[in-house]
């Protein structure tokens, strides 16, 4: 049978409990947006006995995109955000955002790659919509906290809130969440963080809930079929124009249709035939339109240029470093606007973003912008 609301604390996974248990009888507000994780979130809430009212924000609404499986924030997903929201009992709202969501993520994903850079849209969207807007429409619906979906740990230290990565290695979503500043961490709170998947889906099938076995949001959210170039050029399509492939002197090897179907450490779709040795792309020229390409070993660099870098925690000495999401960590540490590496990192790609630990802990992020070879002259200056 499914379970009742509300339910005994002593009920809840303990990890869960220990997040919600100091939020007993307060109002919070869950971030919904109709997959399983959040969903999961609102019924531990409720079922803690927090007066919970869940906020669902329509980003956009692309026609099939709205309602393919995998999809998020638009069409089918909304509706299971409130098919959860009446048979938990809680308040609902479905706040219009797509205006704002295409100005702070879509337009800044299609700029990015009109620069030749290759972003992170997750990153800008916790940064801007999701963390900053969703929380200042929380805070506005009287809540305490906001509760999110989000496999990352806020544990409380001695000079405050921190933020560490999940404790399931595999769903651990620490890496997009770098541009949160202490102030709206004070505020956040992750139920899941102490979850594997496994057990967040049981959960789900414990309360009742329709989206239970709902599959897990894919790739872009925003982009239908995962074809991300058909995105930009709709939105910029001066973009897909013919440009020419050249090595690092300079000589011409082949030629392309856009330089935003190219990001650095690619291999696949340089269709390059005759060559002594594998290419990679290994740069971008978008002044010139063109995409730089070489051998392997050109995509080793020895450190990064850092913009808007985010400090939680302490960076003195030896650290853990994200080059990529699914990047195993390095060691590097921060000089300045500097990250350098103990070792030399491959394909390491200029707009993603480097994110730093000590242990499981959180302590910086900024977006990489610019790199230096580990090889001098193997890359254009």
């Amino acid at each position: 049978m499914p379970a009742a609301f509300p339910l005994d604390l002593d009920a809840l996974p303990a990890s869960a409990r220990d997040v919600l248990a100091p939020l007993a009888g307060r109002r919070v507000a869950v971030a919904m947006s109709g997959g399983v994780d959040s969903s999961v979130v609102a019924a531990l809430a409720a079922a803690a006995g927090c007066d919970t009212v869940g906020i669902t924000l329509q980003l956009y609404d692309q026609g099939a995109a709205a309602r393919r499986p995998g999809a998020c924030c638009a069409g089918a997903d909304i509706r299971d955000a409130r098919t959860v929201a009446e048979r938990l009992g809680i308040a609902h709202y479905v706040i219009d955002m797509e205006s704002r969501f295409r100005e702070a993520v879509i337009d800044n994903f299609v700029d990015s790659y009109a620069k030749g850079l290759t972003p992170v849209p997750c990153v800008e969207c916790n940064r801007t919509v999701k963390f900053t807007d969703l929380i200042a429409l929380a805070r506005d619906l009287g809540a305490e906290a906001l509760l999110t979906g989000h496999y990352v740990q806020r544990i409380d230290g001695p000079d405050g809130a921190e933020l560490h990565r999940g404790a399931d290695p595999g769903k651990d979503q620490s890496y997009f969440l770098w541009t949160t500043t202490q102030s709206q961490l004070d505020y956040l709170r992750f139920p899941l963080g102490g979850l594997a998947k496994a057990e967040t889906r049981a959960l789900a099938e414990a309360f009742g809930l329709v989206v239970a076995a709902k599959p897990d949001s894919q790739d872009i959210c925003f982009v239908p079929g995962g074809d991300y170039a058909a995105v930009v050029e709709k939105i910029r399509p001066e973009l897909a124009r013919p440009g020419e492939i050249v090595d690092v002197a300079g000589r011409v090897l082949g030629g392309h249709n856009g330089i935003h179907r190219f990001t650095v450490g690619q291999r696949r779709g340089l269709e390059l035939g005759g060559q002594a040795e594998p290419l990679y792309v290994i740069g971008i020229d978008a002044a010139q339109n063109r995409v730089i390409a070489g051998p392997r070993r050109a995509l080793a660099v020895r450190a990064v240029q850092l913009d808007g870098a985010n400090l939680l925690g302490p960076i003195d000495g030896r650290l853990m470093v994200k080059v990529r999401s699914m990047a195993p960590l390095a060691q590097g540490w921060i000089e300045g606007d500097m990250l350098r590496f103990a070792e030399p990192q491959f394909g390491v790609a200029p707009g993603q973003a480097a994110v730093a630990y000590i242990g499981d802990r959180l302590v910086a992020g900024g977006t990489m912008v610019a790199t230096v070879a580990a090889e001098p002259g193997l890359i254009p200056a």
